[in-house]
Order: C-alpha cells, then structure tokens, then sequence
C-alpha cells in the first residue's frame, strides 16, 4: 500500500505483515524506502470494525526493532545450486471539535482517522483532496491509520499497529495513490508476510526460498517464528509458535489491496502430516537398508 498524501519521487522495497488475532483484531507491519520533495503522510486503509472510534486502533512502537523485515527475511533461507552468484504533529478535530489524539510511535507521528468524513478536520497536507477519494469507493466505510513523514530520502523504522476488525481475510493495504490520482495498474516492488494458523494446517515441506507451497501459493518459512524473529521485540505482533507464509509481488500488477483466504481458526493449527512426507523417500530408503542387513545377518548365521 502507497498512498501519499503528497506526490512522491520514489518509492521501493515495500514489506508487510499482518496476523489476525483470531479475536476480532488484526496486526500490521509497513516498512518502505522513499524520497518525498515536502513533508509528507502514509494513509493506510484499514477495515475496521463498525462503527469506528478513536480506540479502533492501537499503534505499536517498532522503534527499537528496525531490523524486523530482514529477521522475517531469514525465514525463508535460499538453497544453492551448485554454481550460483522529525515533525510536527498533524492538526485534526473530532465531530464534537476537540483534537483527535495524536500518537508519537518511534520517529512518527500517527493517528487514527475513523472516517472519511474526518479527514475535513485533519490537516490538509496529510490528505487526500475530495476528488481522490471520490475514485475509491470501496474506502467509504474505512477508518485510516495516518503516519506523517519528513522530507527527503529515507527508509523509516517499520509502522505497526492492531486494528479492530470483522474482516475474516488476512488484509494488505497494496492500493497506490502516488500523485492524487488512482490508476487502474501501477509498478509493485512489495514482499508479503502473513500468519495464520490455518494456512500452517495445510502446507507441505519447506524447499526453498522462491517455490511456493502448492496448498497456499504462498512460501512457507522453514521453521515458526520464533526461530527466526525476536518475539519481545514485537510487542505481541508475531505469534512466535506460527511459521510465516510470504508472497512477492513486483513489476505491473492492478492497482488494489491484497487478501488471503484461509479455513480455520488462525491462530490454533490443525495437525498436519504433511511436512513429514517430504521425508518419506528417506524413510523408504532407510527402510530398505535395514531390511538389507538383517536378511544378510541371517543368511550368514543360517
């Protein structure tokens, strides 16, 4: 998800996170490099439970966890081949006039938007224009997370956030908006990691870093979480006992948010067999030799 308040120069290497709580809430975690000309905001789509209130959202402090997306990179190890190569808070208002509450989370500065409507009581830098919106509908019934961005080039500490909601899908805001205008197809250069323990229930083995998981079409990690991930420093955004599923997803692609569908309950796995039949031809060749030697030792005590 890229929508800007302001035209950006760029934007790169977009990763997201997210895990239903299975208790009517979902995490997420955004992290992107970008160059911006002026200051700047993150406007992320958020479908929340309704009716929306400033408690919607609980944002979490990611600060000291910068290296969280390269700890979720390790996950997922690639097997070679033989021969291989500061600001200022926004100004914003309730219906009733009073200021929404503002967060400072590391090195932004975060609020809630439970509206559309609200965002005629935020400052305008960090919004949209009317006409914008007017382009995507389907945020009508939306609440926002809002993030304020400096100036320049740089690639801040990750956001992250719990959200209320009765969506039943793990969601990813992948819409863009880059310059006031929805296009029907744009340029992704983003990397998804979802938990959820119903996608756990179903996947085979690991195999390697780019094959996806014929159940999924995700790539599963190699081992659970917390394995790989610090735990504590995710302020409960990862369920350390859950492996991590991934999906790239670069060059031109329709311009929309991402979701992926799971059965069952998402944070409790079924048993799943089928991890240990990627062992089975080892376990038949093992079979085998013992079978070997004790037809051998008997031939030879007979």
């Amino acid at each position: 998800m890229c929508i800007f308040s302001r035209p950006v120069i760029s934007v790169k290497d977009t990763q997201i996170f997210a895990r239903p709580t299975g208790a009517g809430s979902q995490f997420l975690a955004y992290q992107m490099g970008y160059e911006s000309a002026e200051e700047n905001a993150m406007i992320l789509p958020l479908p929340v439970s309704l009716p929306a209130h400033e408690g919607s959202v609980r944002f979490i402090d990611l600060k000291n966890y910068e290296a969280f997306f390269l700890d979720l990179d390790k996950g997922f190890p690639y097997k070679s081949p033989v021969v291989s190569i500061g600001c200022s808070a926004p100004q914003a208002l309730n219906a009733d006039g009073s200021m929404l509450e503002v967060f400072e989370v590391g090195n932004y500065i975060a609020s809630f938007v439970p509206t559309l409507d609200d965002f005629s009581r935020i400052d305008p830098r960090f919004s949209l224009p009317k006409e914008a919106w007017e382009q995507v509908p389907q945020y009508l019934d939306y609440g926002f997370a809002v993030f304020q961005l400096a100036s320049g080039s740089s690639r801040p500490h990750p956001m992250a956030f719990e959200f209320e909601t009765e969506s039943k899908s793990v969601y990813f805001p992948t819409m863009h908006i880059h310059d006031g205008d929805v296009h029907e197809r744009e340029d992704f250069d983003h990397v998804l990691y979802a938990q959820h323990a119903g996608f756990d229930s179903v996947v085979h083995g690991y195999v390697n870093s780019d094959v996806n998981d014929k159940s999924t079409g995700l790539v599963r990690s190699k081992h659970v979480a917390s394995r790989f991930c610090s735990i504590s420093k995710t302020e409960g955004l990862v369920d350390g006992n859950l492996l991590v599923h991934r999906k790239v997803i670069r060059g031109q692609h329709p311009n929309q948010d991402t979701e992926f569908f799971a059965a069952g309950d998402p944070v409790k796995a079924a048993f799943n067999m089928r991890p240990l039949l990627s062992y089975a031809p080892w376990l038949f060749v093992v079979a085998a030799c013992a079978w070997f030697f004790r037809r051998r030792n008997r031939i030879r005590k007979a």
